[in-house]
């Protein structure tokens, strides 16, 4: 059996973005039920020289919105980088799920050589689909949801593996 390019992005990363979602209303039960300021963790980072959790939500909402837009020819920006507050990054994943809810298999599968280009810090880079897809945009998504998980654990929230993993769809 052979996978296709949409199975292997939009649903997977709609799952991967509806845990984030439940994650993060964890997170604002949990500074709730202890009266914690909830901004304490949404500018929570693991290190000094990593990005708060605000910032890690974005970028995997941000990759997760971009390559199958790229994959499909669709011009995609990312959202403003303004949420402070957990209702805003939870509005905006749910954006972003909203968003690969309308790609078609038709609009994704197919794309495995096309030649796929993205700006990086000062550059432009490219790839063809499958390269782009497995070797740059779902290790980004995956890394920037299990940071989010990890700031999170680290600051007390209870979370376990399953939070991350979610329900396995049937």
């Amino acid at each position: 059996m052979q996978i296709s390019m949409y199975q292997a992005s939009v649903p997977v990363f709609i799952r991967m973005l509806a845990n984030l979602v439940a994650i993060l209303e964890k997170a604002a039960a949990h500074a709730e039920a202890r009266k914690i300021d909830p901004s304490v963790l949404v500018n929570a980072r693991l290190f000094p020289d990593m990005f708060p959790l605000s910032r890690q939500v974005q970028i995997a909402a941000d990759m997760a919105k971009a390559g199958p837009a790229r994959f499909a020819g669709l011009y995609s920006t990312a959202f403003a980088n303004t949420e402070k507050t957990f209702p805003e990054l939870i509005e905006r994943v749910r954006k972003t799920v909203a968003f690969l809810e309308t790609m078609k298999r038709e609009q994704v599968d197919g794309t495995e050589e096309r030649s796929v280009s993205w700006p990086t810090r000062g550059t432009t880079r490219t790839l063809p689909g499958l390269q782009y897809l497995l070797n740059h945009v779902t290790p980004n998504v995956y890394f920037h949801i299990t940071t989010t998980y990890n700031i999170l654990r680290h600051n007390g929230v209870e979370l376990g593996k399953q939070d991350f993993l979610g329900p396995i769809p049937q």
